[in-house]
């Protein structure tokens, strides 16, 4: 009788936190509407800021416009958390502490981006400068004026580098908070805020920022604002992500560039050598052949697996989207790919093509191997197996230009340089109560399904939140599934910058 009376209790609270959400969602949504042309005039100045990871100088700029954010805000004790490194990007960080809380959750973003090529964005598009189309620019969007009154359609969209990835989980985060304090609510939990400004490079100091700043740093749960919704549109939650690691190979020929006439089916083509040693690396099915690759790979737990069957499925949808025939793995749903370690090339470069090309053959082929990682995976293992099987093709493996002592000794030789800033991959359990109080969070603000994702595509480092702080994360993103992140034509939908401030308030409001 008292378990029944406890369970009908607990039944009773759960409701009444439920319609609590509920009426806070619809505030902050009616603060969101009466608001739109404010936090857009903020947004796009916010965007104006070159922010590639490699400049120092629009990193410190970008580091003043978050702080003068949080400041206008409300936001307290604003720091900037230097690694020991000196010169190395600073973090963000500010909190606001709620008496009488029971949770403390540190809000996740990073304000660095990905470097750019303005000849490849679309004509009349510059990165750094904030433009206003219709739709996308796939579907036909045409470039408008922003708003000086009324509102904003919902599927316009700002081109810009740093639009998606990863200024819109900032501005996001704040004005979440800015949208509660201003509509008359208060925070469920103390919150404290973490923009980092080093993801992009693969966040090589921010282990010496967690380890540094420990105390300040701790938390009941990390809430990560990176990444896209899923591709069916619907809101997702990852419960964790891939890890990530890179190999630059060059494989030599003859020291100088030959006539391809002269000396055509004679001496090495170092293209066509790297061609075959890449495609060694995996089979017509798209499955990586390198010994041992798959090995250490962490089953999937059964909420995971059961989470992951409920996954809309999209590939027929995406690959007419794509102008795709077939999927790479064949059989194997895009869900279930991510879940797997991957090895990806990203770019190869030898000798000239176009109007550049010449009847030579060139002197070196290069190529960049990229390696996404699963749990399980270490990245210095991983990388090793792939040294091992080249290795094992015959490759005379160095790390330096060859000499000539080395070209007369061995046939084939190839440069390997193996990424240090890498990182492993983080999952964190689905069944803990306060990630069921963030999924109930992210549920009350919309009438559709939300996917829960055991990992999500892109990679994080997540890991040394938990190595370091013995943190828990979850990473709940917003920007839509087409951004274009880290390549041309980067940018958000409105809806899902607005929908993302409406997502990451509920989670504020969790108690």
């Amino acid at each position: 009788m008292r378990k029944c009376l406890l369970f009908i209790l607990s039944e009773i609270f759960m409701l009444a936190s439920v319609s609590a959400q509920s009426t806070a969602t619809s505030v902050i949504s009616r603060y969101i509407l009466q608001n739109e042309i404010p936090i857009v005039h903020e947004y796009a100045g916010f965007l104006k800021l070159p922010n590639v990871a490699a400049e120092s100088i629009g990193l410190q700029n970008n580091r003043s416009y978050i702080m003068d954010m949080m400041k206008k805000k409300g936001i307290g004790n604003i720091l900037l958390l230097s690694p020991l490194t000196p010169g190395a990007p600073a973090a963000v960080y500010g909190e606001v502490i709620v008496p009488g809380a029971r949770h403390t959750l540190i809000f996740y973003a990073h304000y660095d981006g990905q470097p750019v090529n303005p000849a490849q964005w679309a004509p009349g598009l510059s990165p750094f400068q904030p433009l206003l189309f219709t739709k996308s620019l796939e579907k036909g969007g045409n470039p408008i004026p922003y708003p000086v009154e009324g509102n904003y359609n919902r599927d316009w969209r700002i081109y810009a580098r740093g639009a998606s990835d990863d200024k819109a989980g900032i501005d996001a985060i704040l004005n979440a908070y800015d949208a509660i304090q201003k509509s008359g609510l208060t925070p469920g939990c103390n919150l404290k805020f973490f923009f980092e400004g080093e993801e992009e490079k693969g966040s090589t100091h921010l282990d010496e920022i967690l380890e540094k700043y420990k105390t300040l740093l701790q938390s009941d749960l990390f809430i990560i604002c990176d990444g896209p919704v899923h591709q069916s549109g619907l809101q997702q939650i990852a419960f964790g992500v891939r890890g990530d690691t890179r190999l630059d190979l060059t494989v030599y020929a003859a020291k100088r560039h030959l006539h391809s006439g002269h000396y055509g089916n004679w001496a090495p083509n170092p293209a066509m050598m790297l061609a075959a040693l890449l495609a060694s690396m995996k089979d017509e099915n798209g499955k990586v052949t390198i010994k041992g690759f798959y090995d250490d790979v962490t089953p999937l737990s059964n909420p995971e697996k059961k989470a992951l069957k409920e996954v809309p499925v999209v590939d027929e949808e995406l690959k007419k989207e794509l102008g795709l025939r077939a999927a790479e793995m064949k059989g194997v749903s895009l869900s279930e790919a991510i879940n797997l370690p991957s090895l990806n090339i990203n770019g190869m470069q030898s000798g000239n093509v176009g109007k550049l090309a010449s009847n030579q053959i060139p002197t070196y082929a290069t190529a960049v191997l990229d390696l996404r990682l699963v749990l399980g995976n270490d990245w210095k293992r991983q990388q090793q197996k792939v040294i091992d099987h080249i290795r094992s093709k015959g490759y005379h493996v160095i790390d330096h230009e060859p000499t000539d002592a080395e070209r007369e000794q061995y046939e084939k030789i190839i440069k390997v340089v193996a990424s240090a800033d890498s990182y492993n991959a983080q999952r964190t359990a689905m069944d803990l109560p306060i990630i069921q109080k963030v999924i109930a969070a992210v549920r009350s603000t919309t009438e559709k399904p939300v996917v829960l994702q055991p990992t999500l595509g892109g990679s994080l480092p997540l890991f040394l939140f938990e190595q370091h702080l013995g943190a828990k994360t979850i990473t709940i993103p917003i920007a839509n599934y087409d951004n274009n992140q880290h390549g041309e034509n980067e940018n958000i939908r409105i809806g899902n910058l607005f929908d993302g401030i409406s997502i990451m308030a509920a989670v504020m409001m969790i108690q």
